[in-house]
């Protein structure tokens, strides 16, 4: 049979409604009426609520993986950013501690060296400053270290005083420290006097477990002192200088079975936390040479010495 003798429509049971190309002006027509209407009268409003509303479970459903992935990779960013807030916030606090700490020690120091000048303006024997650098390791004794020695010119004997008054005398010299034995030590002795009444004493270290302290020994039971007094260097031992504030009397014990009293004092020195001092020079440095025995026995005897002009030769 020939090709252009066959029927190309399709059977009737087979029919496929309208063209495509009907389909396709139709639903374009639609599309855009609805669009219009959509646009002017808000038409598919509800109808897109309710699709929303129908909608929202899968939605939910489908969204919860990717927000729990996304909160568990903020919490970590946040922890460790937190955690590194803390480390830098722990610095910065342990840096300013330092600085607070330092700051309060200048202040220490400022105020000390303000009362030491004070004091070396009360002072009229040479001095010179020194700073304690530590305590000695003898368990037994009361000593301290100073930054000063032969090479500054410190010779043993000397004096040393704080802010507050006497701290003790220097007993060892080295070339570039001195070592210096404070008023409390148990071997170490001053000549005081007693500002009110004027009574001289002597006053010794006495160290003991509830304080160190000083104690005037051998004074009289009946002797004008009370708790209060004041005591200074008395300036007879040719080492202090006189009126240097020594210690202040804090405790008096009259014993009926004994002739003597006995007077516990409290240094009015930092022995404990001195961190700068001043080494005096001794009294008995600046003291004038004492006269030639021969000058003096020729002048008793009104005749000049031997050797001076007109006398013999």
């Amino acid at each position: 049979m020939p090709l252009g003798t066959l029927d190309r429509t399709p059977p009737p049971f087979f029919r496929q409604g309208p063209s495509a190309l009907s389909k396709l002006v139709l639903f374009s027509a639609v599309s855009v009426f609805l669009m219009v209407a959509d646009l002017r009268l808000d038409l598919t409003a509800p109808l897109r609520s309710a699709v929303a509303t129908a909608l929202y479970p899968v939605q939910w459903a489908v969204m919860q993986p990717v927000q729990a992935a996304a909160g568990v990779g903020t919490y970590f960013s946040s922890l460790h950013r937190a955690q590194q807030a803390e480390i830098d916030a722990l610095r910065r606090l342990a840096r300013q501690a330092d600085r607070q700490l330092q700051v309060e020690q200048l202040e220490l120091e400022n105020r000390q060296l303000r009362a030491l000048l004070s004091m070396r303006e009360r002072i009229t024997s040479p001095g010179m400053g020194a700073q304690v650098l530590y305590d000695t390791a003898d368990p037994f004794s009361r000593r301290v270290v100073i930054d000063r020695g032969q090479t500054h010119g410190i010779v043993p004997g000397s004096p040393v005083v704080d802010e507050s008054g006497v701290l003790g005398q220097v007993t060892r010299v080295y070339p570039l420290v001195s070592e210096v034995t404070l008023l409390i030590d148990r071997d170490q002795a001053i000549p005081v006097l007693n500002v009110r009444t004027g009574v001289r004493s002597v006053a010794f270290g006495q160290p003991s477990a509830d304080g160190d302290g000083l104690e005037l020994r051998y004074t009289l039971a009946s002797a004008d002192i009370e708790e209060g007094d004041l005591l200074t260097t008395s300036g007879i031992d040719g080492v202090y200088p006189p009126g240097l504030p020594v210690a202040r009397v804090t405790r008096i014990e009259r014993r009926d079975e004994s002739s003597f009293t006995r007077v516990q004092c409290e240094p009015l020195a930092r022995v404990q936390g001195s961190l700068h001092v001043l080494v005096l020079e001794p009294t008995g440095t600046q003291l004038p040479p004492p006269p030639e025995p021969v000058a003096a026995a020729g002048r008793l005897r009104g005749r000049p010495a031997a050797g001076a002009p007109g006398g013999a030769p």
